[in-house]
């Protein structure tokens, strides 16, 4: 899921006619006159900002009228074009920091406080390490890079309903081109700096490489994807031919050069695989968890935290591994067992993912249907679950989340990665539907998305412990709620925290304490039975994404933590409708998370 908060412009109309609901709120969310020039002021920095990333303008759906152009365009990733993003950051605190003794309503002094927040946190890795971001440090890996984002991108975020899209199209695999060149220059700077990826990583990247160049260009997504939706659509003109140019001339030639400075680069990477082999490691380490997790938690911290939870909900599974006739061995070892019977196993076929998929809507829709007894404020943004594109499962996450357009061109859609349905036993599927869809990441970002009276700066925000803390939240949820229907699938429920626990003690004890890749890989195996390859990967991503896997439980604990307290504070007159409500103030810092649930609790009792 592309996450950044800001994204490029082209003017306020184009916005105020795609979400008009939002921008009346944006231009006058005033209750006095500092509140309207603050909102004036949010409105301002995110048309700036708009401007500079053109494929964020396309995932929010605003790529039409005013901002047409930008449809042509991808973001720039050059250095000068970081350094044009950190001095226009670095511009709006100073702007925003003068509204700090204003009289402001409650909602706009949390709104301050929230964008100085995530402004401060985008200012760390280029101020600070010259590095694009501290948690993805690497120019080029596995999961990394213009050849992994921009394919998926055209695919599934650049609508085609015109020939004007279709040339659109067209113009961005020439820039594609581009950008490739720019990242394989800059992968070389960087790496004279100290900052590439581990061996294996860039094996993993040559193979993703060499299957996108591959392909005869004719028959390759990025043409087929065009091709395609251009027929389906009726769209006349000879977009194959004008995109295998393209593909062929430029694209090809790019690959071909970043294929063999990769092969060149491989060689003098540093041992090990966590991010202290590189430059001020351990800095970009603290940094990173910072950033994840919105706490001041240590590397130790976290790592206590990971085996104190893992030990805790093992004991739970325990107990139904043994109800269901799984006695014999560690809780590891037993759910290996489970993960493998043949009546837990989708049929490792065209078929069998067409089955589990269907499933995974099936579950979708039960779950919806249960919504109300939760929410008051349900969105009606649609959702669509699909398989990781082919080209690039390999290196993918099992799972993830993209969200809709704002105006609801493009449904949101949650992925699964199919590449081997061994991955995928039936009793731990439903767990991931409420993760990822309902009442999971789809319901919270479509949420804030729909919310009426927060800026675009937060509507578009995200911040990885609170939104992945709620999509875990979810899980729990979903079982309050009965959407577990056997003993078996709240297993799969359980192991669902299990690896995310497992991944507080992975996750600091590569980056931290220098665990190989290979030992971290070992105790995933050992705690969560999951089949080696699928732990292999995961890991992967933590060794090269140093911190986002602590996201996830730690922000859980908070949630958890604000809703016992707000039960505390109300009793009986406790409404989880009420308390879900939270959502509609959009993301934020777990900290001010706590504050605002204690806040709005607090209100409640004295109403």
């Amino acid at each position: 899921m592309d996450r950044r908060l800001f994204l490029s412009t082209a003017g306020a109309s184009a916005l105020a006619a795609a979400t008009p609901r939002v921008f009346a709120q944006a231009a006058g969310m005033s209750g006095n006159g500092d509140d309207a020039r603050l909102s004036a002021a949010f409105a301002a920095i995110f048309e700036r900002a708009l401007d500079r990333s053109p494929m964020f303008v396309t995932s929010l759906g605003l790529d039409k009228g005013a901002r047409a152009g930008a449809k042509s365009q991808l973001d720039d990733n050059s250095k000068s074009g970081m350094m044009k993003d950190l001095a226009a950051t670095q511009a709006a605190i100073r702007g925003l920091e003068g509204f700090q003794g204003a009289n402001l309503s409650d909602a706009q002094r949390l709104n301050l406080d929230v964008i100085l927040y995530s402004l401060g946190q985008q200012t760390v890795a280029p101020g600070t390490f010259g590095l694009n971001s501290v948690q993805r440090p690497y120019r080029i890996f596995q999961q990394g890079g213009s050849y992994f984002r921009v394919p998926d991108f055209l695919n599934t975020a650049h609508t085609i309903n015109d020939s004007a899209d279709c040339d659109a199209y067209v113009a961005r695999l020439d820039a594609f081109a581009r950008n490739l060149r720019t990242d394989t220059a800059l992968q070389r700077d960087e790496a004279a700096r100290g900052y590439l990826a581990p061996a294996w990583s860039l094996d993993l990247t040559l193979g993703q490489l060499k299957k996108l160049r591959g392909q005869p260009a004719a028959q390759s997504s990025m043409v087929q994807s065009l091709v395609k939706r251009a027929s389906a659509k009726g769209i006349s003109g000879d977009w194959q031919a004008q995109a295998t140019g393209v593909v062929e001339k430029a694209i090809y030639p790019a690959l071909d050069e970043q294929i063999a400075a990769i092969e060149a680069l491989k060689g003098k990477t540093a041992a090990g695989d966590g991010v202290w082999r590189t430059p001020r490691g351990d800095e970009i380490y603290a940094a990173a968890l910072k950033q994840a997790t919105t706490t001041d938690l240590s590397a130790d911290q976290i790592h206590a935290m990971g085996l104190e939870q893992v030990a805790d909900i093992s004991a739970q599974l325990d107990g139904i591994l043994k109800d269901a006739g799984y006695s014999s061995g560690t809780v590891g070892e037993r759910l290996a067992k489970l993960n493998v019977e043949p009546s837990q196993l989708y049929a490792d076929s065209t078929d069998g993912r067409a089955a589990l998929l269907a499933q995974l809507n099936r579950d979708l829709d039960a779950m919806k249907a249960k919504l109300p007894q939760a929410f008051t404020t349900i969105p009606d943004t649609k959702l669509e679950i699909r398989a990781v594109p082919v080209e690039i499962q390999d290196g993918a996450s099992n799972g993830y989340y993209n969200r809709a357009a704002l105006d609801g061109s493009r449904p949101a859609i949650y992925f699964i990665n199919l590449k081997d349905l061994g991955d995928w036993p039936k009793y731990g599927l439903p767990a991931l539907t409420y993760h990822e869809g309902v009442p999971g990441h789809h319901l919270q970002i479509s949420t804030a998305q729909t919310a009426g009276d927060i800026p675009m700066l937060r509507k578009t925000a995200f911040m990885s412990a609170y939104t992945e803390g709620w999509a875990l939240y979810a899980e729990q949820l979903a079982d309050e709620l009965g959407g577990y229907a056997t003993p078996l699938d709240r297993a799969g429920y359980l192991q669902s925290f299990l690896f995310r626990a497992a991944r507080l003690v992975v996750d600091t004890g590569i980056h931290a304490k220098r665990w190989s890749r290979e030992k971290a890989t070992d105790y995933m195996v050992e705690k969560t039975g999951f089949a080696r390859p699928r732990c292999q990967r995961e890991v992967e991503r933590y060794c090269t994404q140093p911190g986002q896997a602590t996201s996830y439980k730690v922000g859980h604990g908070v949630w958890t933590k604000a809703r016992a307290a707000a039960q505390a504070e109300l009793g009986d007159a406790f409404d989880i409708k009420q308390f879900h409500a939270i959502l509609e103030e959009g993301a934020m810092p777990l900290s001010m998370l706590e504050q605002r649930v204690a806040a709005r609790a607090k209100a409640a009792k004295g109403a």
